[in-house]
């Protein structure tokens, strides 16, 4: 059994989380998940295989 565990959506619900939490911080939550998005996107490292 193979299961794909992909960081976008894990990301995007934990900063959707934070702005509902603290609103303060939409700007960084926001800068910080480009940031992420685009480096998980560079280096290929999108999606996690567990075997």
């Amino acid at each position: 059994m193979n299961m794909t565990l992909s960081f976008a959506p894990l990301v995007s619900l934990l900063a959707g989380i934070l702005i509902l939490v603290v609103p303060r911080l939409l700007n960084y939550i926001v800068a910080i998940y480009l940031i992420v998005i685009g480096l998980l996107g560079l280096f290929g490292a999108g999606t996690f295989h567990l075997k």
